[in-house]
């Protein structure tokens, strides 16, 4: 009996429907997308029903934002990696991520370089940041 290799499982959250496709399109290179939510209620319960190896999670979302999202999976104890990609390019905001438990940032303005690597690293359990668009 042939053994089917089993490709990381993987929730996408983003609001924007044009940018949700981008993304889903260069993440299934390398994983399965699980499920593709709008908003940041959404992605918690997308998380805890469909227990994903990834969460890709944008930080302006409705109802919570990425960061209020990554900050409540923590609380309830969920270890679920998580990889923020926004187009908000402060660094404050990579701080806050992190502070908050992702474990990796991408810019949105670069992620055709930029996000299956972040994805691929996450995974092998390493945190990714981007450099800054402009660098």
């Amino acid at each position: 009996m042939e053994t089917k290799l089993q490709r990381p499982r993987v929730v996408l959250a983003e609001q924007n429907e044009q940018i949700l496709r981008n993304i889903s399109s260069i993440v299934q290179q390398h994983c399965e997308v699980v499920e593709e939510v709008r908003d940041g209620e959404g992605a918690i319960e997308a998380v805890l029903r469909k227990q994903p190896d990834l969460i890709v999670l944008d930080i302006p979302l409705p109802t919570l934002d990425g960061i209020q999202v990554v900050r409540r999976l923590r609380a309830l104890r969920n270890t679920c990696p998580v990889l923020m990609l926004t187009g908000f390019e402060d660094h404050d905001y990579i701080d806050a991520a992190i502070a908050a438990g992702a474990n990796g940032f991408v810019f949105k303005r670069i992620m055709g370089r930029d996000l299956l690597l972040a994805v691929r690293e996450v995974l092998a359990g390493r945190t990714f940041v981007s450099t800054h668009p402009g660098n």
